[in-house]
């Protein structure tokens, strides 16, 4: 897995295989869980994900910069859905990536969650 924040923190890009992928949806479902990173520490490379349980209301995606780790926090509703869409994009057979982005009203992130652009395994934009 390799997850990398833009310079000004507003956007994190995160490549991973189908099973870290699958891995990562597991951790998001039970609300608890550690992947490092492949990529080595500094710049714009962050060092891992952890998933922690919270009350909500929904998920919370954020940047800890004294860690440089990306935290996925959040109620059991908005994490399953969180989880879903994770599972779909290390299940998919064809490339593409998923952009998952608050707005005022999203239904199952937290304001104030941090942009993330989860890559395909197969790369690329689909073959549709």
């Amino acid at each position: 897995m390799r997850m990398v924040s833009d310079r000004g923190y507003t956007e994190v890009d995160l490549s991973a295989s189908a099973e870290e992928l699958t891995w990562l949806a597991r951790a998001v479902a039970r609300g608890e869980g550690v992947l490092s990173s492949t990529s080595s520490p500094g710049g714009d490379a962050l060092v891992g994900v952890e998933v922690l349980k919270s009350s909500g209301p929904g998920v919370l995606i954020r940047r800890d910069a004294e860690r440089q780790i990306l935290v996925i926090s959040g109620d059991s509703a908005g994490r399953a859905v969180l989880a879903e869409n994770l599972r779909a994009m290390a299940t998919a057979e064809d490339g593409g990536h998923l952009h998952i982005d608050y707005f005022p009203g999203h239904f199952y992130l937290a304001e104030g969650s941090l942009p993330l652009v989860v890559n395909s395994p197969h790369g690329g934009m689909p073959r549709r």
